[in-house]
């Protein structure tokens, strides 16, 4: 199972910039031994996409994915070519993660409808993968349609992982997509129903796809601190329907249940639950009450192959 990062791009403060910020923490997290990093794209923050483009030229030694980019603000062929020109100046770091987002955030803040998710995310697969694929496109679907073409020298196609809970989505990611990559869904629910789900419908499709499994995590000394800290951190994902869905299968009061914390045995312990439902990968959303935490949390994360640089690249 790899170990991987997700970052919220408000994560990174200080310096001159939002942008500086982050570009900090991607050398940060490189130099620690990290090799990949997912990014997510909140409505309220700074763009991930742009910001993305500036971290993949100034840091090299790191793979980057957008955690998700919701799919409601960009026509796929703008989405295309942006992947594909991230791709590009990167030399294949770029991983494209999409998704439905919520109906609070696509009706309630951009007024745009949140209606048939089903439908709206196959036609935009069906407009998005050619695109990316062949750089062609001529699809006519019944929420989304493109025509047209998107040349970018030197991109190959960016892997993409489909956002999905629902039964349906999770077997749209398996058949269509590289896989999923959840957020709040604890082991019983990995095991259960996300793995096997998304893995019989890529089966029945003669492919690949793989689940990652996203999770706050706090390597600490006072476990009772960390849980009250997961619940002011993550409260809202408490109350979003599709994440409050995973949270009552899960039989998980709150956020806080799900969020792996304590000492490096009890989270070692945790991780290896996790290891067990099949997921191929466990992104880590680092959290704690102060840098310490954090610190160590990281350490303890940080692959046992990888290395600290103890002389990072200073050009890049």
């Amino acid at each position: 199972m790899r170990t991987s990062l997700l970052t919220f791009l408000g994560d990174s403060q200080g310096g001159s910039s939002p942008v500086d910020a982050y570009v900090r923490d991607l050398r940060a997290a490189r130099d620690q031994g990290f090799d990949f990093a997912w990014t997510v794209q909140l409505p309220w923050e700074h763009d991930a996409l742009i910001t993305l483009a500036v971290a993949l030229r100034e840091v090299d030694g790191i793979r980057v994915g957008t955690g998700v980019q919701p799919i409601q603000t960009r026509h796929p062929m703008a989405l295309a070519q942006e992947a594909l020109t991230l791709s590009a100046l990167s030399d294949g770091r770029f991983t494209l993660g999409i998704g439905l987002s919520h109906a609070v955030v696509s009706h309630g803040m951009w007024g745009i409808p949140w209606d048939r998710p089903v439908r709206r995310i196959n036609d935009y697969l069906d407009c998005l993968l050619p695109l990316l694929n062949t750089g062609e496109v001529d699809a006519v679907g019944q929420t989304t349609t493109a025509r047209g073409q998107v040349r970018v020298p030197g991109a190959s196609p960016p892997p993409v992982y489909l956002a999905a809970l629902g039964p349906q989505m999770l077997r749209i990611a398996g058949r269509r997509t590289a896989g999923t990559l959840t957020w709040m869904a604890g082991p019983r629910t990995l095991a259960g129903y996300v793995v096997p789900t998304l893995l019989a419908a890529a089966d029945d499709a003669g492919r690949h796809a793989e689940v990652i499994a996203a999770l706050p995590i706090c390597v600490t000394d006072d476990s009772a601190k960390a849980r009250t800290t997961a619940a002011e951190i993550y409260a809202v994902y408490g109350t979003l329907p599709s994440y409050r869905a995973m949270l009552d299968r899960e039989g998980a009061a709150g956020p806080a249940a799900i969020a792996i914390i304590g000492d490096e045995q009890s989270a070692t312990e945790r991780i290896e639950e996790i290891r067990a439902t099949g997921v191929a990968e466990i992104s880590a959303h680092v959290f704690g009450s102060n840098p310490e935490e954090r610190d160590r949390t990281r350490a303890f994360l940080r692959p046992p192959q990888a290395l600290p640089r103890s002389n990072p690249v200073s050009a890049d």
